[in-house]
């Protein structure tokens, strides 16, 4: 169920090996949660360049996908420019048009002769693998923003700030003359509106941007410890709460857990077990480094994050290995964070 990045990982190395794949989409194309937005596809939280990942779970990078190496920081006050030796992400686009990273999963899925039902969908219970994306119960987090055309050279900026995304970031990328603007924000998320008209202004005066046309984007992220396995159906991606708690960052673990699940089966093995083994630990890494963002970083108007920018930059890798300190802080970061977001399955 589901023709998402997970989804469509898990039906491409599926058919790889012979099993004959249906995959069930109950919108009438991929990428339709999307209009247009960038994300990016992060490369900083392993020390594995995610490109060369996606090869080896037999992805071809047959999408649109800009490396920047390059981002600043701000809080509207001190702002850093950071620099680094290999990519930071990789810029991808979302939706139902050609040069999406949804779009070239879907090519590679028909080439290999996977059967797409668009507009159909079952009962979870049938399906063998689950990819339905976010479920609305489990959202912690709500992205607001904008595409557009623009002169502005390529850029990435985020900004921190909790009165243009509170308790959690504002950006701008910027592509080949084509921009995305957004707002993050978590926990009070009908404050959204007015983080980003105030967004909107930050960039505007900013960098003098001249917006013209432009198409509206939005989202939603969905995180949990729940298991990865219910019954005989394997959950994958944001349907199994696979996403970053700390940025919203979810591509990766999408992608790597759909190729987990197809494994699990090509290989008979448990996937409920190689998924926690693969996760558990870079979520629990996650839910000390929200605490942390929400109840020390951002009450100092996340000026110390911007100090420590440049000397953390090419340890980001480290903020997700569950280390002895994160484990010390797991269990006071869970309490609190259970309180403040008591929807969510910790």
């Amino acid at each position: 169920m589901g023709a998402g990045l997970s989804g469509l990982t898990a039906g491409i190395n599926l058919a790889r090996k012979g099993y004959e794949v249906d995959v069930y989409e109950r919108n009438e194309d991929v990428g339709m949660r999307f209009n247009g937005d960038i994300q990016g596809l992060e490369n900083w939280s392993e020390k594995k360049d995610i490109l060369e990942e996606l090869r080896e779970m037999n992805i071809e990078i047959s999408f649109d996908c800009d490396p920047f190496s390059k981002v600043t920081l701000t809080n509207c006050s001190k702002t850093k420019e950071i620099n680094s030796e290999r990519p930071l992400f990789y810029l991808v686009k979302r939706g139902s048009f050609c040069g999406t990273i949804d779009y070239g999963l879907k090519a590679q899925a028909l080439k290999l002769g996977i059967n797409l039902h668009f507009h159909r969908t079952l009962s979870q219970n049938a399906a063998h693998i689950v990819a339905t994306g976010p479920t609305f119960k489990e959202v912690q987090g709500i992205v607001k923003g904008i595409v557009f055309n623009t002169d502005v050279a390529d850029a990435a900026i985020a900004v921190f700030n909790n009165n243009l995304a509170f308790k959690g970031y504002s950006y701008l990328l910027v592509t080949k003359k084509y921009g995305c603007m957004c707002t993050v924000v978590l926990d009070e998320v009908w404050r959204v509106n007015e983080c980003f008209e105030k967004t909107k202004e930050f960039f505007v005066k900013k960098l003098n941007l001249n917006i013209g046309l432009f198409k509206e984007v939005a989202g939603c992220g969905n995180f949990s410890l729940k298991s990865a396995k219910k019954r005989t159906s394997l959950y994958v991606g944001e349907a199994a709460g696979l996403q970053d708690f700390l940025g919203g960052f979810g591509m990766r673990f999408a992608i790597t857990s759909g190729y987990l699940a197809a494994q699990s089966v090509i290989e008979n093995r448990d996937y409920g077990r190689i998924a926690n083994r693969r996760f558990q630990n870079k979520l629990k890494a996650g839910v000390v480094n929200r605490f942390l963002w929400e109840n020390v970083l951002s009450k100092r108007d996340y000026t110390f994050l911007i100090d420590i920018a440049e000397f953390a930059k090419s340890n980001l890798h480290s903020m997700y290995n569950y280390s002895l300190l994160q484990r010390m802080i797991y269990p006071l970061a869970l309490f609190n964070l259970k309180k403040t977001y008591p929807h969510l399955e910790f």
